[in-house]
């Protein structure tokens, strides 16, 4: 079949900014078109990074963009540069024999982690796109030393801060840059929660020789959220000894916290000594004028200009952390989608709650739980259950989040409205949601609608 014309690919791109204002990324324009084969449309995207972006993130954006362009029931098909070239010679050509078989997307799977639990990585989450501050710039420089002298320049490096500052953010940026650097080296990123289950499940099942080889046999070991080792007693010595054996050999180590070394409740000494080894950095909430950058980088990512004002007012209503500031762009970007309005201070006020609608009650927990059972088509004695089933825990998850985000209630009593659940666990739950959120967009879009129908005229009456 003939190469799609460039019209008809502006027509694909367009749909995906109209249709899914808040996966668009303004490289998307970088991307190349191949050959539709087979009902299978190629997209070859700059990295390998990209292309798994593009797999876990916007699959069903981009077959939706293609199925309405062509008329046809085409399917999408991501590559990268870096593939094997004569693989992606013969894709180019035609040739169903591609080495590769039509991959089943990880969104479509609706899986967290690869099969080796690795997470993602996003390309919105590089050094690039990192806005620098004041309360964040000894730890960008660091880790930007890391990305350049894995296991020379700080051994461990450790960066904590609050939840939503960029955590996540910084060792994205690091294992991307490590990768640009050298692409064969070897890099295990997952979450402190990823290893832990990881590592129960393969006592259990006689497999220590593999866990150990995953996580031992690595140039760099990155891990999300170390807090989570606290009260793990087993976890924490196996943890120990992959530290040991990782740094004796000169690994790059990489963690983060929500809490320097020392102030992580039930964790070993032996292991905070260790973690303080190398460089211990935090995270600062940032400043007004940080937040404004910070805004419009956001929206540069997305394709937008955010000019001064409307950047201005965003930073000047949120004044918590990066996740919110672009919670509150998106709730202005969907505002001018839908009203097919340039992005300007007014809208931007209106949609922010500032326009001229009728004051609205609280919304309570209750309200929460009956939109999340009928948004995710569950069950309430199954959201309160002690199933932890993913179609079942992942709704949950989500109506904690939301209950902590617009209600007052406590952890502890948000945890008694889904189940009896302890404050622990729905402060996991936040966390969760609110990392994910950031990195997959299909989820962030969820929430974001969630919240829309939690605020409209009329839910709450």
């Amino acid at each position: 079949m003939a190469k799609p014309d460039s019209d008809l690919w502006d027509d694909v791109l367009v749909h995906v900014r109209n249709t899914y204002p808040t996966i668009h990324r303004h490289w998307f324009n970088t991307l190349e078109h191949s050959e539709f084969d087979g009902g299978v449309a190629t997209i070859v995207a700059p990295s390998a990074t990209f292309r798994d972006y593009l797999e876990g993130s916007c699959a069903e954006a981009f077959d939706d963009a293609l199925r309405t362009v062509t008329g046809r029931l085409v399917t999408s098909r991501f590559v990268a540069e870096g593939d094997d070239a004569a693989h992606l010679a013969r894709r180019r050509r035609g040739d169903t024999d591609t080495g590769r078989p039509p991959v089943e997307h990880p969104a479509r799977r609706a899986v967290e982690v690869d099969e080796k639990g690795m997470l993602p990585l996003s390309p919105d989450n590089s050094f690039n796109h990192f806005v620098i501050g004041p309360g964040n710039r000894i730890a960008h420089a660091a880790a930007m030393a890391v990305a350049d002298n894995p296991g020379l320049s700080y051994n461990p490096f450790f960066v904590h801060g609050q939840v939503g500052l960029g955590k996540t953010h910084i060792l994205q940026a690091i294992c991307q840059r490590m990768r640009q650097n050298n692409p064969n080296i070897c890099i295990a990123y997952t979450s402190c929660e990823h290893f832990m289950t990881r590592f129960i499940e393969d006592i259990k099942a006689g497999r220590m020789t593999g866990f150990r080889h995953n996580f031992r046999h690595v140039d760099v070991l990155v891990i999300d959220d170390i807090q989570f080792l606290a009260k793990r007693d087993q976890t924490q010595e196996e943890f120990f000894h992959t530290f040991n054996t990782l740094h004796q050999e000169n690994k790059q180590i990489i963690m983060s916290s929500d809490s320097a070394p020392e102030d992580i409740k039930d964790l070993e000494d032996r292991l905070v000594s260790r973690f303080k080894w190398g460089l211990v950095t935090q995270i600062a909430p940032p400043g007004f004028e940080t937040r404004v950058e910070i805004v419009k980088e956001k929206g540069r990512l997305r394709g937008l200009t955010i000019n001064n004002d409307v950047a201005e007012l965003i930073a000047s209503r949120v004044e918590t952390n990066v996740r919110e500031l672009e919670g509150a762009l998106t709730r202005i970007q969907l505002q001018a989608v839908v009203d097919k309005t340039p992005i300007d201070l007014t809208m931007a006020e209106f949609a922010l709650g500032d326009g001229k609608e009728p004051d609205r009650t609280p919304i309570t927990i209750e309200q929460i739980i009956e939109l999340i059972t009928e948004y995710f088509g569950i069950k309430l004695s199954d959201l309160q259950s002690r199933k932890r089933t993913r179609s079942i825990a992942l709704p949950r998850q989500v109506g904690m989040f939301l209950a902590k985000q617009h209600t007052r209630h406590s952890l502890q009593e948000i945890g008694g409205y889904f189940g009896g659940r302890d404050h622990t666990t729905v402060l996991h739950a936040v966390r969760t949601i609110g990392d994910r959120s950031t990195i997959e967009p299909e989820l962030g879009q969820a929430i974001s609608t969630l919240e829309t129908r939690l605020r409209l005229p009329g839910r709450h009456e």
